[in-house]
């Protein structure tokens, strides 16, 4: 069988590993602009394993000091009083208050006055995640990473099928002694039943689902429960009054003809589209982006995209990726955005993709009036052993020379931080100070 693995409201449960005060309480864990990327001091940070999901692999370190009710006040309290921040991650107490991921602080506080309030640290939560695909790794002989608090592992010719349930209790029981973390898992025939399996029963859940009981246990589900069938598709079964995922088997007809997407689903839904737990997969893209207060200053945004460029730099050179593709993305304060996408025949390296990032910006910039709150930067295409490309002679010499030096830089970061280098732009005197 297969069998999916989900956190129990993991960034809270991990706050909780440290603070055991918290246990039992209305907890939200909450995030506001990045206040140290862009700062012009140099700061910690840490290269971690990817995790998956839209998770970076470069975080700034954190000092812990134990909880303090009011320490959020720092970070989300802004010199006029106003509150900013977003709810990332909510513990069942405080979720009974109609709180929910994406609730701004504001809100979450009027919902609940004696919520308990923690500002995220992404790298402790990266580095328990971590710690337990490890320890999961040694249990189960072929594991997938979904996100930083979802996993897949196929357990056929390692766990018999009628031993499959006693060895997700015992798993459950020893995670919470080892990690204290609170998992809940499911099981099934196929990956996705076996996610649905696990949402069916939470939190601390165990529900094992067999091949010839999944089209009962589906039955009366509403369509928005099954993974991957999103607004667009669900208006789509509305229109035809398709309600649960029971009623979209009953009309496989109707579905099937919707092409690939359609019958891809309908496998799905019925536990037979045998898509295989991957260990590994090859890396399609990489990216960086962030949100922050409207900013008008061209220079100050310029600044903060030439810092992302340089972030996610280190993170191509450290992960070997030889991108062809680039792409930038900006959003202005009244929702309008623009966005690039360029191929070029070079081989990366820092400089020339930061001088790429400078040139784009002046062309993709087509509302200077607006203030921006939004940059987004991504890279594709890689270059790989099956998939090669050959590159402009053009700027062969001057690629090759950048590139050594990029390697150089590399070297420099890995040992003293990845702010220990920058672009003279990134600390201009008229550099804007952020305000949170």
């Amino acid at each position: 069988m297969i069998i999916h693995l989900d956190l129990d409201c993991f960034f809270v449960s991990a706050e909780r590993t440290r603070m055991p005060e918290l246990k039992g309480k209305p907890v939200v864990v909450c995030k506001s602009s990045d206040t140290k990327i862009f700062s012009t001091h140099d700061s910690e940070s840490m290269m971690t394993e990817s995790v998956g999901g839209f998770n970076g692999l470069i975080q700034h370190k954190k000092a812990f000091k134990g909880f303090d009710k009011d320490a959020w006040k720092k970070e989300f309290l802004d010199e006029r009083g106003r509150i900013h921040g977003i709810v990332i991650a909510k513990s069942y107490e405080a979720k009974k208050y109609g709180i929910k991921t994406g609730t701004s602080l504001r809100d979450a506080l009027a919902m609940c006055p004696k919520l308990l309030i923690v500002p995220s640290d992404h790298l402790f939560y990266q580095l328990l995640s971590t710690k337990l695909k490890a320890f999961l790794q040694t249990k189960i002989p072929i594991l997938e990473q979904y996100s930083i608090d979802e996993f897949w592992g196929d357990l056929r010719g390692w766990v018999k099928e009628e031993e499959t349930y006693a060895f997700m209790a015992s798993l459950q029981k020893e995670i919470l002694e080892t990690f204290d973390l609170p998992i809940s898992i499911g099981a099934s025939s196929s990956k996705w039943i076996a996610k649905l399996a696990t949402d069916f029963r939470k939190p601390y859940g165990l529900t094992l689902v067999p091949k010839d009981e999944v089209t009962v246990f589906i039955a009366d589900m509403s369509v928005a429960s099954f993974p991957g069938i999103g607004r667009v598709l669900q208006k789509k079964f509305a229109s035809y009054g398709i309600e649960t995922l029971g009623e979209v088997l009953e009309h496989q007809k109707l579905v099937s003809g919707w092409g690939t997407i359609g019958k891809d689903l309908l496998l799905r839904i019925s536990g037979v589209d045998n898509e295989p737990v991957v260990a590994k997969r090859d890396r399609r893209s990489i990216g960086i982006s962030r949100n922050f207060q409207v900013i008008t200053n061209r220079d100050e945004v310029l600044r903060r995209a030439i810092i992302l460029s340089r972030h996610l730099a280190y993170t191509i050179a450290k992960l070997d990726l030889h991108p062809t593709t680039y792409y930038f993305g900006i959003k202005y304060e009244n929702g309008i955005a623009s966005k690039i996408s360029q191929t070029i025949d070079r081989s990366f390296s820092e400089s020339m993709y930061r001088e790429w990032v400078i040139q784009s910006f002046k062309t993709l910039d087509s509302h200077p009036h607006y203030g921006i709150h939004f940059l987004s930067l991504a890279v594709s295409n890689f270059v790989t052993p099956t998939q090669t490309k050959t590159f402009s002679l053009l700027h062969a010499n001057d690629d090759e020379k950048s590139k050594r030096l990029s390697e150089k830089l590399t070297k420099l970061r890995d040992k003293y931080g990845v702010d220990i280098i920058r672009s003279g732009v990134e600390k201009q005197d008229n550099a804007i100070t952020p305000h949170f």
